[in-house]
Formats: C-alpha cells, structure tokens, sequence
C-alpha cells in the first residue's frame, strides 16, 4: 500500500501566495498545477502507511512536479492503525486502508477530509462512492469503502450513510485480491480458495498474518469448503470466528502452512523461492516474482475475490500551511502520474480517467481492459511481465473488480477475532 518537516508556519497564505505565483491557484483554493513553487524553503511530508505508494520513482517525480520532498515511515498494516492512534503528531498524512475507520474514526485521530479541495473528486471511481462497477452493485460483506467513507462534519466521529463535503480517505488505490500460485510447480487448474487447504500442498501454503484480512480468507476458505455459509462474513458473530477458527488451527497443526507472511517482501520470497505455491498475495508480489522471470499466476476463482482500498488522511491536529502541502501532495497523487504507476503494478487508481492518460493504449488495453498484449508489458522498472499476446489475470476491470464478494473488514466482534486470529498463529 507508502514512501522532515519543515519549520511549522501556520499562516496559510504563505503557500497560496507562492502557488499564485505560477497560477495554479484555483477560485476554490485547489492547487492545480504543477510544479509550484513554495516561498519557505523545501516542503516535507512526513508519509504513514505501507509501502504500497512508496518507492524512489514516485520520490522522484512529486518532488520534480511540485518541489516537495517526502520521508516515508512504512509500517504493517496493523502498526499504521496504532500510530494514528497513539502518535498522530508523528506524521503529516497518512495511507490508510479503509477496514480501519471504525477503530480510527471514533477516536478522533483524524481530520475529516474535505472534498472540495480535491480538483478529481468528481472523478473518483463508484467503486468507492456507490459500491458499483459499470453500474453494477459488488459485493459489499465486510467493510465496503461506501459505508465508511462520508463523516457528517470536519470534525465528526460518525459515519454518514448519505454523501456529504467531508469523507475519512481522499481515495487512491485498491483492488481484487485473490490467491497467487505457482502453475509450473502446482501443474493443474487451480479453480477455487478450497484450494489453499488441500492436503495436496501440505507445508507449501501460505496466509497473510494481519487479522483483519486474513480472517475474511479464512472465511472465503470455509465457505468454498462447504463447510459453513455465513450471513457476513464480514461480521462474525463469536460462534462463526470460532467455527473459522477452528477449522484453520486443525490445517495449522496439520502442517499445512510453510508460514504466516505480515510484510510484502516475505510473500515475494516464499513464492519466488518455491516455497510455498499456493498463498494469500498482493498484486505488486506477483509482479515481483514475475520480474525475476518466475511463473507466477493472480488466479481467478469462482468464488469471486476479496477486495480491499485504501486512501489517504491527514492527523486531526494537521493545519496551516503542512496541511495546505499534504492537500497538494493528495492532488499530485490523483493527477495521473501515479495513477499509471500503480496500475503498471496491477494495482486499480481511485481516478482511472488522469490514469489513463499517463499509459500507452496497449498498456491500457491490458491491464484496464483485459485485452491480449500487442506487445511485451513492462513493471513500472522496465522489468518484462508479460509477453505479447498473454492476457491479464483476470481479465478486464470490470471483470475483476465486478466479481468482488467481500472487502477486509472490522467486525463487531474484532477484538474477540483478533484474539482468536492470535490464538491459531500461535498453536
């Protein structure tokens, strides 16, 4: 999911007159147009999240379009959700996943972000602001962007069932997950999640060990199994965590997992290194183990995948002129360069229409539109992914991210959960 601070001036005139200075100032207060120039030195964003957004590249370019510089604090998943509650002042904007905003949101750690100084609002995929995909409603069980995305004020810490100006995450990427294999060591069709507990691949599998995603794996397991339908899987009741439970501490001891992976490097190199061969993985993992000239599939399953976005926000104590940066940075972000960045990693951006823009039509045609290659697909390194004629896993966006059957969740019961997700690992 990302990548030092200047002298604290809370006058926030001081970065619209700079910006003025090149016209990029809009009637509304959004800063449009890159680069700017800033009349206080080099600004710095102090950046929280995973490393999802993060990398040299788009170090490089934001600081090239608009002269701020970035200090990336990567962290897991889980360690983010403690930061923003027990160090907000340690950060300037954060990359946060949107299964988090019910532990996040009451706590007041966050700003309400305020739309109307994000010049692609309008823009923004339905996949966030209507649960649709080419007007079709997705599954929405565990915690769907649409049902945590708009607050009722600035400063409020509730959630909004019906749009409004302020929401908890200005949107920027997300997409369908599923299980990655390695068809040259597995050598048959790989149809369904039933799979990731096959006695076949004893002591070869592999789950992601943050709770509140692996949990919703778990679940698309059992019910694939056959061994349980659940109302929501993204709201367990006690009895359904420990049914799930229950079942994967049986594999567990079984011997059936090679290890619990929390960090993207570690499900890289169990899959690159043969292993593990069926696992819990993330689009830009099998892009990396592609890139070292390793068969690696994002297989498509019957059940449908398990999807999950992420946005960012700024702390609740962010004003003046660092917060005016992190709203430019935002802008920068849905613009287009990144955009395409993120989708060259088969990643989706939040603003598919700047993103297109910045990719070459055969790129788009494949990894937008399911179309076969009409010439070798390239990572955002140069790195070859695919040959010509090959056809994205998956197929075309609507496709994928039509076919969506739950997001990562925060249940009712999540501290019951993550006990019990706990209580597995350690078996």
């Amino acid at each position: 999911m990302s990548k030092k601070m200047s002298k604290k001036i809370t006058r926030r005139n001081m970065i619209k007159s700079s910006v003025a200075a090149v016209g990029a100032v809009a009637g509304s207060g959004l800063i449009t147009g890159f680069p700017a120039i800033h009349a206080s030195g080099t600004p710095t964003l102090r950046y929280l999240g995973t490393a999802v957004n993060m990398g040299n590249e788009p170090e490089k370019k934001l600081f090239e379009d608009t002269g701020i510089k970035v200090k990336y604090i990567s962290k897991t998943t889980d360690d983010v959700v403690k930061t923003i509650l027990t160090q907000p002042n340690s950060f300037d904007i954060v990359d946060s996943e949107y299964f988090s905003m019910p532990k996040l949101v009451p706590s007041g750690s966050l700003l309400g972000m305020d739309t109307k100084k994000i010049k692609e609002w309008g823009n923004v995929v339905t996949a966030f602001t209507e649960g649709k995909v080419a007007g079709k409603t997705i599954g929405d069980q565990g915690t769907a962007p649409k049902k945590v995305l708009y607050l009722k004020g600035a400063k409020s810490k509730e959630f909004s069932k019906d749009p409004t100006q302020y929401v908890t995450l200005i949107p920027t990427v997300y997409n369908a997950d599923t299980l990655g294999i390695r068809p040259d060591l597995i050598k048959r069709p790989i149809s369904t999640w039933a799979e990731l507990l096959n006695p076949e691949f004893k002591g070869k599998a592999s789950i992601l060990n943050i709770p509140s995603i692996g949990i919703m794996d778990a679940a698309m397991v059992v019910e694939a199994m056959g061994e349980y339908k659940y109302p929501d899987k993204g709201n367990m009741t006690k009895k359904e965590i420990d049914l799930t439970m229950k079942i994967f501490t049986e594999a567990k001891k079984a011997g059936q997992f090679r290890a619990f992976w929390s960090d993207f490097n570690e499900s890289v190199n169990l899959m690159a290194s043969g292993e593990v061969v069926i696992q819990s993985m993330w689009s830009p993992a099998i892009t990396a183990v592609r890139s070292q000239g390793i068969p690696c599939v994002y297989q498509p399953l019957k059940e449908g995948y398990r999807a999950w976005a992420a946005g960012f926000a700024l702390p609740s104590t962010a004003k003046g002129r660092q917060a005016d940066i992190a709203y430019e940075y935002i802008n920068w972000f849905l613009s287009g360069w990144m955009g395409a960045y993120l989708n060259r990693q088969g990643y989706y951006s939040a603003v598919l229409t700047t993103a297109e823009k910045n990719m070459k039509s055969y790129e788009w045609d494949y990894w937008m539109k399911g179309k076969p290659a009409s010439q070798d697909i390239l990572s955002p390194t140069g790195k070859k992914l695919a040959s010509k004629g090959e056809i994205r896993d998956g197929g075309s966006y609507e496709d994928r991210m039509g076919s969506v059957a739950c997001w990562n969740a925060t249940m009712d019961e999540n501290k019951y959960m993550v006990r019990k997700w706990n209580e597995m690992i350690a078996s």
